[in-house]
């Protein structure tokens, strides 16, 4: 009895551990590649438990999801001799287990002909182009154009690609320091052109407001004498319109100015006659001392 009981444990077990090799569950996430010995009998594109045969057959999985690849950064050379350092990254999906294990093996011999394989194509698409089609809207239309020389050479991989695009696409580092020092150069170059061009027009101005001066004071100054002349004709005529009224007082008046004018300074020496007429005044207020008779 004891015999028995411990045979159809064994049975069992042995049943457990024949079906427990025999099935095997695929995520909704994967696919799934049965190999035998090494060589690969079917994929399993569906998720789900399925079945392989216990022992000899062993399960590969590989993922369903899209993955990220991002290749070295690259030195092309343009169709106009330009050379650019391009970045680029590209997403890619497993769509053949069978064909991607039968010329990749994994995702790491994947990620290696991937890398060659966009490169190659980068620099062959932009090799036909210019540096001005680089930078300008047609950038949209050369990384479409990598991308279908890159599917064209994936498709025997069992693999999609998704997505291609250029990070950076920027000058090497010595051609930019050469492109700054020209640009440096050129800037340096219009700034001393301004400023001679400025220093032109300031000297022009300053030259015209020098002339525009000239002519103002000379104007000014012209019609002050005008100005003036007018006012010494209108005083004399005031004044001999005035003095004409009584010549005795104008006579008186133009003497004090003389006396004013001749004897306000003290350092003056006089040598004259006090019977001179110019002292008429002196010894009478009316000046009727010094007149000759009539």
């Amino acid at each position: 009895m004891n015999r028995t009981l411990l045979a159809a444990v064994i049975a069992l077990v042995v049943i457990a551990v024949v079906g427990f090799s025999s099935l095997f569950q695929v995520d909704q996430r994967q696919q799934a590649l049965v190999v035998q010995f090494g060589n690969p009998i079917r994929a399993v594109p569906e998720a789900g438990l399925h079945f392989k045969l216990p022992f000899i057959q062993d399960v590969l999985y590989f993922e369903r999801r899209v993955l990220d690849l991002d290749p070295p950064k690259q030195q092309v050379i343009l169709a106009d001799q330009k050379r650019l350092d391009v970045d680029a990254y590209a997403r890619y999906r497993i769509v053949n287990p069978l064909l991607f294990y039968q010329s990749v093996v994994n995702e790491n011999g994947a990620r290696a002909r991937l890398n060659q394989i966009i490169l190659g194509a980068a620099r062959g698409v932009l090799g036909n182009v210019s540096l001005e089609r680089v930078l300008s809207d047609k950038r949209a239309d050369i990384v479409q154009a990598i991308k279908v020389e890159v599917n064209t050479a994936v498709r025997a991989l069992g693999i999609e690609i998704v997505d291609v695009r250029l990070r950076r696409a920027d000058y090497p580092a010595e051609t930019s320091q050469a492109i700054f020092n020209r640009m440096k150069s050129e800037r340096e170059r219009e700034a001393k052109e301004f400023r001679a061009e400025g220093g032109e027009i300031a000297a022009q101005i300053r030259a015209d407001a020098d002339r525009q001066k000239v002519v103002i004071v000379a104007d000014a100054q012209r019609r002050g004498q005008v100005l003036r002349g007018e006012g010494d004709a209108t005083a004399v005529k005031l004044y001999a319109d005035a003095f004409g009224q009584d010549p005795d007082f104008f006579a008186f008046y133009r003497t004090m100015e003389a006396y004013r004018v001749a004897l306000g300074n003290g350092d003056a020496t006089m040598v004259l006659s006090p019977d001179s007429d110019f002292f008429r005044y002196f010894g009478d207020m009316t000046g009727a001392r010094g007149r000759n008779p009539k």
